[in-house]
């Protein structure tokens, strides 16, 4: 797909007389916008300051306020809760952990990046035990994740990620190849192989992150909406730590950061993390027939093996939600505001989907949408508290935040609190990386990387069983990349 694509191409693609592209998100859609809670009043003061009401920054303030009541926390948000990531992503909670196992394990060894990777797997039992707890209805279900490959290329990579995933943390229930005929039934075009894990459920990420965001203020947290963040100062002697807002300021003991995709709108933070785009597309619901072809009974998300990959669930009533990068970066580290995704990730999207099951071709398509993941420069994740600035973050999910943003929720909670334990422990915890390069060099550099995974999906696709192998391309991206 060239770059410059227009929406004539759109049109050979079926759309809902409800079409819409943007307005956040489908998720809200469904279950509508929230009404909007009260900005910051003015200048005020708090033990805890949380910046962004995502799962990030909801799942510490009430981690914390679980572990000690008596807290006076407050979370500030420039839109609603859960407009960002948090109500745009595609309903992945699974035990999926972004960057590179090397780059944690030379630091404090592989037991330690085991234990983390451990550590995600009981964080889904976690979210979905809180979630019940809590009387949050999320469309849960945990069916696992297929990941499947419809090449021969990607099937030796499958294979190859498997045994390599099998030492670093995953035991072989944890993930492994599907014989044919594995049911419950996916039919997949084309596919020629695929793996399952376990530790995976769909959600609805917009119940979620509301469902969420009403257990804190029951818990007694102050949530503050319309309230843009400009800059957080970190502590300055006596001065404390300092979070400054269009509404007034903030001071508190502890500052946390957990804007993910939005740090770069943060003053001094324009670099810190690349803000990523993610588009996503949600068919009408598919007629039952159409679904006895597929099967898909288990709900387990779906997943490919192409290096531009995409992402895919089965809703609560019967639609198909399939995401990808699309256009993945704006230059400049501009973000749009309406959720809209441009003609070409629709296009990608409904191809890719297509291509999966062909019977879906005639569903029209009601809804599309993107949003911003943040990445940083060593695409791992991370999550401190600096105990001398007050200021704390989590984030740089690179696409798997909804899980691991519990696990960083938990973390913060122990590392506010001074507390010494398995999870501030863990070898994310201070992880610390370079910035991003200036523009245009950031610009130029994630287009040749999506450009180069592009066309290796392509070669890959048209290479033979006899000579199939993994494009050198892709390698080339990677390294650019700096994965």
């Amino acid at each position: 797909m060239g770059l410059f694509t227009t929406a004539a191409q759109l049109r050979p693609i079926p759309r809902s007389p409800r079409f819409a592209n943007g307005s956040v998100s489908f998720w809200f859609r469904d279950i509508g916008l929230p009404e909007r809670r009260d900005p910051l009043p003015g200048t005020a003061d708090y033990d805890v300051c949380v910046v962004g009401a995502g799962y990030t920054g909801l799942w510490t303030a009430y981690y914390l306020k679980k572990a000690q009541p008596d807290l006076r926390i407050a979370v500030v948000e420039r839109e609603f809760a859960g407009f960002g990531a948090s109500g745009r992503n595609g309903g992945w909670l699974s035990a999926e952990f972004a960057g590179s196992r090397e780059r944690y394990a030379q630091s404090h060894g592989k037991s330690a990046f085991i234990a983390l990777q451990r550590a995600m797997m009981s964080t889904v039992d976690e979210v979905i035990s809180a979630a019940a707890a809590e009387g949050i209805d999320a469309d849960i279900v945990k069916g696992g994740m297929r990941l499947v490959a419809t090449n021969a290329a990607q099937r030796d990579r499958l294979a190859e990620d498997i045994e390599y995933l099998q030492e670093w943390g995953y035991w072989p229930d944890d993930i492994h190849m599907l014989p044919e005929g594995h049911a419950p039934s996916l039919a997949v075009a084309d596919a020629v192989a695929c793996a399952y894990s376990p530790h995976a459920a769909r959600v609805q990420p917009a119940k979620l992150v509301t469902g969420l965001a009403r257990a804190v203020e029951a818990l007694g947290v102050t949530i503050f909406e319309g309230t843009a963040v400009e800059e957080i100062r970190p502590r300055r002697g006596v001065a404390r730590p300092a979070v400054v807002t269009d509404h007034g300021t903030v001071y508190a003991d502890h500052v946390v950061r957990a804007t993910e995709g939005f740090t770069s709108t943060l003053r001094g933070q324009r670099r810190e993390w690349l803000p990523m785009n993610s588009s996503m597309i949600v068919t009408e619901p598919v007629p039952a027939q159409v679904w006895d072809k597929i099967g898909w009974e288990g709900r387990d998300v779906l997943g490919d093996t192409a290096h531009a990959y995409v992402y895919a669930q089965r809703t609560a009533d019967d639609r198909i939600a399939i995401g990808g990068r699309g256009v993945p970066y704006r230059f400049g580290s501009a973000q749009d505001k309406d959720g809209a995704t441009q003609p070409q990730a629709i296009a990608e999207l409904w191809r890719a989907l297509t291509r999966m099951f062909p019977d879906v071709a005639e569903v029209p398509v009601e809804h599309a949408w993107s949003g911003v993941l943040g990445v940083p420069r060593d695409w791992c994740p991370s999550v401190h508290m600096d105990t001398e600035t007050g200021i704390g973050w989590a984030g740089g999910y690179v696409g798997s935040g909804v899980a691991t943003s519990n696990l960083a929720g938990r973390t913060l909670r122990d590392l506010i609190l001074g507390r010494d334990t398995e999870l501030t422990r863990l070898p994310w915890v201070g992880h610390q990386v370079r910035g991003w390069e200036p523009e245009p060099l950031r610009w130029v550099g994630t287009q040749v990387i999506y450009g180069l995974y592009r066309t290796a999906d392509r070669r890959e696709s048209k290479t033979s069983e006899e000579k199939a192998h993994t494009s050198r391309l892709a390698g080339i991206a990677g390294r650019i990349a700096g994965r």
